[in-house]
């Protein structure tokens, strides 16, 4: 079953860069269906942050205090929904003092604010976005009432390019304003903050240190993308890159080192995939009480596509906690090179009846 859903996503995602985005194009991120889908353009005026009063209810003030493990673990085998493997709930360190999760479960809005097409936090301007993140938490809340949600905006602060750029590592880092734009809107809703990186032909080594600023802060967390970690003979758009385990230990050994020297409370770590060879060596992905790692489902098609790659991947190879990502484009869009057709998006419901349940999603 593994085989067959990685060669079907295989399938979507070569009609989505060749048949229906175009040659240089972000192709698990990109929402629309131009030639130039998934390319910043940095020359162009982005966002500006708007400065209206909200009405989005704030988040709630995480715990303060030692860590409640009983309550730790009820919500953990809650979240394994009866899954009888023995892979979930997954036996791990406990987080330190004031951890987000399991506590509370985040709703994302994920982009750039330099292109539209590569999500909805850059696709309208920030009063809408906003607004419509609060209709996606109102739903996500009424779907289960025993865990609180959380906004955040997750932005992608290094993207992946189609172009070689003048150092070669076919990747735009976003200037520090526009992650400061963000961080403004978040503040309006008390929204945490992530950053996500696509390495193109660079590695997390280099991008993760220039990003560090932001990352000492108690709000901000971190996101990469193996889709775009691109090894010798690939290309950005044509082929499906990797991380190890050792790129993810790197960044959570980081993200430690800055939450012991800072005494913040643990960081919120996304890792992005839906193919096998997304993250290599699982199993040697180490946890740490100051970092919550979250291997996030973030495939696009039908829904059962879906549901099938969550299983053979974030199912299959438990690290810590699971993600998934929806998007309001993709998801019910249909491909003429393939078999599937269009459905509609997942609800809330359906994607919590998945085992384990997500306590992170993400809206693209």
């Amino acid at each position: 079953m593994g085989t067959n859903s990685g060669n079907s996503y295989k399938a979507l995602r070569a009609a989505c860069v060749v048949g229906v985005c175009g040659l240089i194009v972000l192709s698990g991120c990109s929402n629309g269906s131009s030639a130039k889908a998934g390319k910043v353009d940095t020359t162009k005026p982005a966002a500006k942050a708007a400065v209206a009063q909200d009405t989005v209810a704030p988040a709630p003030a995480v715990a303060e205090g030692p860590l409640d493990t009983a309550l730790y673990n009820k919500i953990i085998h809650r979240l394994a929904n009866g899954d009888s493997s023995g892979r979930w709930p997954v036996k791990t360190v406990y987080p330190n003092a004031g951890a987000v999760l399991p506590f509370h479960r985040i709703v994302a809005y994920y982009g750039n604010l330099y292109s539209k097409r590569m999500g909805v936090l850059g696709e309208y301007p920030p009063d809408e976005m906003l607004r419509r993140l609060k209709v996606e938490l109102k739903k996500w809340q009424e779907a289960d009432t025993s865990i609180p949600v959380m906004p955040a905006l997750h932005y992608i602060a290094v993207t992946a390019q189609g172009s070689a750029g003048k150092d070669g590592k076919y990747r735009a880092r976003m200037p520090f304003k526009q992650i400061d734009s963000v961080l403004h809107m978040a503040a309006r809703i008390n929204a945490i903050v992530f950053l996500d990186v696509q390495v193109g032909f660079s590695n997390v080594q280099s991008e993760i240190p220039l990003l560090e600023k932001y990352l000492s802060m108690p709000n901000v967390h971190l996101g990469i993308d193996a889709e775009f970690a691109m090894k010798r003979g690939m290309r950005v758009g044509k082929n499906v890159g990797t991380f190890d385990a050792a790129d993810v230990n790197f960044c959570s050994d980081y993200l430690t080192k800055l939450v012991k020297a800072h005494n913040l409370p643990p960081k919120v770590f996304i890792v992005h995939r839906w193919t096998q060879k997304m993250i290599t060596n699982y199993k040697q992905i180490r946890t740490r009480p100051d970092v919550q790692i979250v291997m996030d489902m973030d495939g696009w098609g039908p829904q059962q596509l879906k549901m099938d790659t969550y299983r053979n991947y974030e199912w299959a190879q438990p690290v810590q906690f699971t993600g998934f990502k929806l998007f309001y484009k993709n998801d019910v869009k249909t491909l003429a090179k393939v078999k599937f057709a269009a459905t509609s998006m997942m609800t809330p419901k359906q994607v919590l009846a998945l085992k384990p349940s997500p306590i992170y999603i993400q809206y693209q």
